[in-house]
């Protein structure tokens, strides 16, 4: 039963001290809407309402528009409203996805105006029942099943537990004002012909029908809310955090289920089954791009990159380096490298083999060097493919050259064995680590 002490206890549900809180309601000036604004009112807590008037259907839209703009007056509250103008432009097709982005981007700019936290809608149970039927004729999984979220994104629709009856109910008992819209007794939109033809038979099978829906999708909730934790946690078990990335084994996750695979990386925007099967069968180097990520392919690995990030934003191809008075190089912080082996911080080069100053730059293509310990050059392509290292780390590295363009080595893997100190060098020079890079 809907009444005052029932949905004070709802909105105490949704969020903590809900009289602390700020509120932008979205009214149109039908019955849900209506008794929504009518709760409010009484409730105490401090509130806005904003209307659309898209002038879709004449004078009636007219009067959907002084109903609520009566009430507001009448109340004292403060009314917010969008008139739909020619310059609006009504596209031929999908007028619902139109006015949805419409008034969604006008409460948005309301709530910012006005500093309101939360936006309210009517949903109700009979809107949650429409959109499960909707998305099950979608084959949607149990995200799209478990319907419209009570909280969401500081949207709030307190109403969702209530039927379409009981609100009548209220507003009858109440004498709250509203307004009939004519147009949802036509079954020309998918939702609407759901609402007026297939809905009431489903109704005639139990007169329990809403009240049982309203259990099991209470189950379903619960059900998203548990399945989605265990997705987290083998994630996490899958997952490496970097600085700049986030990498996920790609050998562990192809060893779980398609549909663990799905939730996972559909929170990257990969979500078709054809392209996460190419991810999985693609080769060594493929990148996908999704809008807001890319993901590389290195073995047995899978890299993330947030395409927003500052991170990506150009990096420097070429370093200059100084010299101290210690005779050392130290070099910059801001560069992170991988250590496995303690010797490969001992760096010492032979002075009068070298023309200074020394210069850090990315590797080229042609790039050779003599690598200490072996004999012969080797190229520097060749070096790092034989070295394992993952498409991140390839990324990372560094050439250390003199201003002659000779490579003294690879940072942090290996020296030029031509250009290292020795027991004939009479003047060294010190590559120093910073405490930061010496990862072990």
């Amino acid at each position: 039963m809907l009444d005052y002490l029932s949905f004070k206890n709802q909105l105490k549900n949704l969020i903590e001290s809900p009289e602390n809180h700020s509120y932008l309601l979205a009214v149109s000036g039908g019955a849900d809407s209506m008794v929504l604004a009518s709760l409010f009112h009484d409730s105490g807590c401090k509130f806005q309402v904003a209307h659309i008037n898209y002038k879709l259907r004449g004078e009636d839209s007219d009067l959907d528009q002084k109903v609520v703009q009566d009430f507001c007056e009448k109340n004292n509250i403060p009314f917010h409203l969008y008139e739909v103008s020619e310059k609006d432009s009504k596209p031929e097709n999908s007028i619902q996805l139109w006015a949805r982005e419409l008034r969604y981007n006008f409460f948005k700019k309301i709530q910012q105006q006005e500093n309101l936290e939360f936006l309210v809608t009517a949903h109700h149970l009979n809107d949650q029942l429409e959109t499960f039927i909707i998305n099950l004729s979608k084959a949607a999984g149990i995200n799209g099943l478990s319907g419209i979220p009570s909280n969401d994104n500081n949207i709030l629709r307190p109403l969702l537990p209530f039927s379409k009856e009981e609100i009548y109910e209220f507003a009858k008992e109440n004498n709250v004002e509203f307004r009939e819209d004519l147009s949802n007794k036509k079954s020309d939109y998918l939702r609407n012909k759901i609402r007026n033809e297939i809905v009431p038979k489903l109704l005639e099978t139990n007169e329990n029908f809403l009240e049982n829906f309203k259990k099991s999708s209470s189950y379903l909730n619960q059900t998203k809310d548990f399945v989605q934790n265990q997705i987290k946690e083998i994630e996490n078990k899958l997952s490496v955090f970097n600085k700049d990335h986030k990498i996920l084994s790609k050998e562990k996750l192809n060893q779980e289920s398609d549909f663990v695979k799905f939730e996972i990386l559909k929170k990257y925007g990969f979500n078709q089954e054809e392209e996460i099967s190419k991810i999985f069968k693609a080769e060594n180097g493929s990148s996908f791009f999704s809008k807001e990520y890319q993901l590389k392919i290195d073995r047995n690995e899978l890299i993330f990159s947030n395409l927003n990030s500052d991170i990506l934003n150009e990096k420097p191809e070429e370093i200059i380096l100084n010299i101290n008075e210690d005779q050392e190089i130290i070099l910059p912080e801001s560069l992170e490298f991988k250590i496995s082996n303690a010797e490969s911080l001992k760096w010492l080069l032979d002075m009068e083999k070298i023309r200074l100053p020394l210069i850090l730059r990315k590797k080229k293509e042609g790039d050779v060097f003599f690598p200490i310990g072996m004999k012969g050059k080797k190229r520097v392509s060749k070096f790092l493919r034989d070295e394992k290292l993952s498409i991140f780390e390839k990324e990372n590295i560094w050439l250390l050259c003199d201003s002659k363009d000779q490579i003294l080595g690879i940072l942090p893997y290996r020296q030029d064995g031509r250009f290292s100190a020795d027991k004939h060098t009479k003047k060294t020079l010190k590559i120093k680590w910073t405490e930061k890079q010496q990862i072990l």
